[in-house]
């Protein structure tokens, strides 16, 4: 979950390096450092914190060369100090960088020790730095080193590497963790995600699995795990350039919060008839295979998992075919039954997610139907790898609690509901055109939720002094609470956890006092009085609710009942409607208690480990 830059250049490349690290910052912030061939030497910084301790130092101690790497750092091993920062060097002649997890380094470990190397660190890394050091001295490149090096390694890595001996090159290799390569005019660069390059290129090539590359100014090598040499061109990024920008904004959750309207759009533009949503949307295959399918695994991590969750519920009623949904990690680790014709979902917003991966190669030799994805990142493992993708269009998303990407899974997840009740003819011509004219509605009802900021800002005060909170909801809201739980816990640090509002009084009820505030996804629909009954339940008990509610509900604001009015015209869309107040509460509940929004303690955005 870490962030690489790597550059080889005919120019100075330390501040490239540092602005690749600046937006690649959500992907860890523990520690951060660099290094680059100058004067005959490897000068290496490192710095304990975020990139701006890094800049500090530059700006001090002057670093400058042509050819270097860079790393912010999610600490897996080793707590974050300067000498678990990376780079990591071995005998001052090779410098490395890596995200991944090495399994065996423990054995490597004790194996390069009984050689005579020294370590300084506690990271699994500071072993690929040793070990492609002793390759080194066996073969006749730093590439075949390399090659050599990482057939002995358990696990999953994105690393880069430069030696002294060679100031022209660097040598990535991909396993499990993404890379891309970047080309310049006369210089190439490589990242863990594109949008650290978009400053100083938009021509991409990504490494696949298993491949190692040896990267100059003007060229690529490029080898396979079967020692093949592959040939790959470059592609356009459609990405756009100031997406790590905040613009207007104090922090990036709130931009991007507000970027959902447009985000949705983005989501919708092109994929709908008037009256239907275009199947082939999810791949040109997507009419025959969705005709065909009979049941669904959903497979996701987190706030993904709360869409796959939400989409059971849509799928399962206007489908009328069972549709499983379980979490990544869980899933990859069970033996598990595939039904005749299912087709198997995973859901990202990287398209790395590590679990999410693992449990799609798995996937694949269990016999499923297909395979979809729905991504946010073109060109990302999940993409390239499943049999159809949907992309999400949501945009770079940078702060670390998910937002516009959750909002537009859902939205595809909708018409991917909708696909399919289409092409199995589950719906009426008129109950599609119904859920099309909601989806087109969707994002001017998204815009309405925004406009409840400031009354939301004033409610957060109530929150500052709290440490506990429950949320509560039913049916396909259910999921909702999930995620309000999940977002005001992530950024807040306030203990948080949803329950279907039915479960209450098998034991949360215990928990209800005065200190204990109780938020409830109150839309209109067929479940909205027994919801009025649990949240008697709680009143009853002291306790304080605060309740978005649609207005068509008829809750009305009381002792002990905090009433936030939120409306939606359709019952399709409302958990995604519903979705924006509880991140705006989220949001400003974590600026009164001054934690870092965008950048919370022990998280990254991107989990690509175990």
């Amino acid at each position: 979950m870490c962030g690489i830059v790597g550059a080889v250049a005919q120019r100075n490349i330390s501040e490239i390096l540092l602005e690749g690290l600046k937006r690649l910052e959500y992907r860890g912030y523990d520690s951060a450092g660099l290094a680059v061939i100058s004067d005959n030497k490897i000068k290496r910084l490192r710095r304990v914190g975020k990139v701006a301790e890094l800049e500090k130092a530059l700006e001090s101690e002057p670093t400058n060369g042509q050819t270097g790497i860079a790393h912010t750092r999610w600490a897996t091993h080793g707590e974050p100090n300067e000498a678990n920062a990376h780079p990591h060097f071995s005998n001052d002649t090779i410098a490395v960088v890596h995200n991944g997890i090495i399994e065996n380094y423990e054995n490597l470990r004790e194996e390069l020790k009984s050689q005579g190397y020294s370590f300084i660190s506690e990271t699994d890394t500071e072993v690929m730095a040793h070990l492609i050091e002793r390759e080194r001295k066996s073969t006749d490149t730093l590439l075949n080193a390399v090659l050599k090096a990482t057939k002995l390694l358990d696990g999953a890595y994105g690393t880069v590497v430069m030696e002294l001996a060679n100031p022209e090159q660097l040598v990535v290799a991909r396993s499990g963790s993404p890379l891309v390569i970047g080309k310049g005019i006369g210089e190439m660069f490589i990242a863990s995600d594109q949008l650290a390059l978009l400053p100083v290129t938009r021509q991409f090539m990504f490494l696949e699995e298993g491949e190692v590359a040896e990267v100059t100014q003007r060229n690529i090598k490029i080898v396979s795990a079967e020692g093949q040499t592959v040939e790959r061109e470059f592609e356009e990024s459609t990405i756009q350039h100031d997406a790590g920008d905040k613009g207007q904004f104090r922090h990036f959750m709130m931009k991007e919060i507000f970027e959902q309207p447009s985000s949705i759009n983005n989501t919708l533009e092109g994929r709908l008839h008037a009256d239907s949503v275009i199947v082939e949307s999810f791949g040109n295959k997507a009419p025959e295979l969705l005709a065909k399918t009979e049941s669904v695994q959903i497979i996701a991590c987190g706030t993904s998992y709360h869409a796959a969750m939400v989409s059971r519920y849509w799928i399962e009623s206007m489908v009328g075919i069972p549709c499983q949904v379980e979490i990544a990690s869980e899933y990859r680790y069970r033996k598990s039954v595939v039904l005749p014709n299912s087709l198997f979902i995973s859901i990202s917003q990287s398209g790395e997610t590590a679990d999410t991966l693992a449990a799609l190669r798995m996937a694949k030799k269990q016999g499923f139907m297909a395979s979809l994805t729905i991504c946010n990142v073109p060109g990302s493992s999940l993409v390239r790898e499943s049999d159809m993708a949907f992309m999400t269009r949501a945009g770079a998303e940078i702060g670390v609690a998910s937002t516009k990407a959750f909002t537009t899974q859902l939205t595809g997840l909708l018409m991917l509901a909708t696909a399919m009740a289409q092409t199995r003819n589950t719906l009426s011509p008129q109950e599609i055109s119904e859920v099309i004219h909601q989806l087109r509605q969707l994002p001017s009802e998204i815009n309405d939720a925004l406009n409840m900021d400031e009354t939301i800002e004033q409610v957060a005060e109530e929150f500052n002094e709290k440490e506990h909170c429950l949320f509560l909801g039913r049916g396909e809201q259910y999921p909702i609470a999930m995620e309000g739980a999940l977002k005001l816990k992530e950024i807040s640090y306030i203990h948080a956890e949803a329950y279907a509002a039915g479960e209450l009084k098998h034991g949360p009820l215990a928990l209800i006092d005065q200190d204990m505030p109780v938020v409830v996804v109150a839309p209109n629909n067929e479940l909205i009085e027994k919801l009025k009954s649990n949240m008697e339940e709680v009143r009853a008990r002291g306790g304080q609710l605060y309740v978005f509610a649609d207005e068509q509900t008829e809750i009305v604001e009381n002792k002990g009942i905090k009433l936030i009015h939120c409306s939606t015209k359709g019952n399709y869309i409302a958990p995604i409607v519903f979705t924006v107040p509880l991140q705006l509460l989220s949001y400003h509940v974590a600026v009164i208690r001054g934690t870092d929004v965008d950048q919370p303690r022990n998280l990254a955005k991107s989990v690509t480990v175990e």
